[in-house]
């Protein structure tokens, strides 16, 4: 539903009064509307909730009790002291299950922080050399894409080059190859040194 803003909002200070109510207006609009989209992604119907006339029915065990009409499927859920749960909304008829309703919700949630850590421990990660650098910092450097590594991720190293660094290229790729050479050696080269418009990169990661 399109949100309706007011054609006059009478304030003390006129036009900034309209301009703020609208401003609350609408961020208020998008607040409930991500919750709302929210909700409907992570929730579903159970029980009485459920509108249908009839539904395939899943037993706990995960075992398929044929198509039975809606309150027999109840009445077998309450009678094994569980929910009767809409897994499945849009098939036909509608896919429910038996199951524990809170462990059910409490098993989903830790499926997704499972797949968002597994997403995030997958992340490239960047760090950005100069060809001046020196002993110490390359050192430094190494450490820290060591680090990267230990937690799972891949690493992008960028040498990068501006203006007449540009000139020096062939030391940026001796000081870039030096580096990937004082990694240990379960570390693969994903992406070997290759030329960027920004000058140089390459990406590692475990074997």
């Amino acid at each position: 539903m399109p949100l309706q803003i007011p054609k006059k909002v009478i304030g003390t200070h006129g036009c900034e009064s309209h301009h703020l109510h609208y401003k609350y207006l609408t961020t208020s609009y998008r607040m409930k509307s991500k919750n709302k989209s929210s909700s409907q992604q992570t929730s579903y119907r159970t029980n009485n909730q459920i509108q249908t006339d009839e539904v395939r029915l899943v037993s706990g065990e995960g075992e398929n009790l044929g198509v039975i009409p809606l309150e027999e499927a109840k009445n077998k859920a309450q009678d094994a002291g569980l929910d009767l749960v809409e897994i499945a909304p849009q098939a036909e008829p509608p896919v429910c299950k038996m199951l524990n309703y809170g462990k059910f919700l409490y098993t989903q949630a830790k499926q997704q922080r499972l797949k968002n850590a597994k997403q995030k421990k997958n992340e490239v990660k960047s760090i950005r050399l100069s060809y001046r650098i020196e002993q110490h910092d390359m050192e430094m450097k190494v450490n820290q894409i060591k680090k990267f590594l230990e937690q799972g991720h891949k690493v992008k190293l960028d040498m990068v080059l501006r203006g007449r660094e540009k000139a020096f290229s062939q030391v940026a790729r001796e000081k870039l190859e030096e580096i990937l050479t004082m990694l240990p050696e379960e570390i693969s080269r994903e992406q070997d040194i290759q030329k960027t418009p920004q000058g140089l990169s390459a990406t590692v990661a475990k074997k």
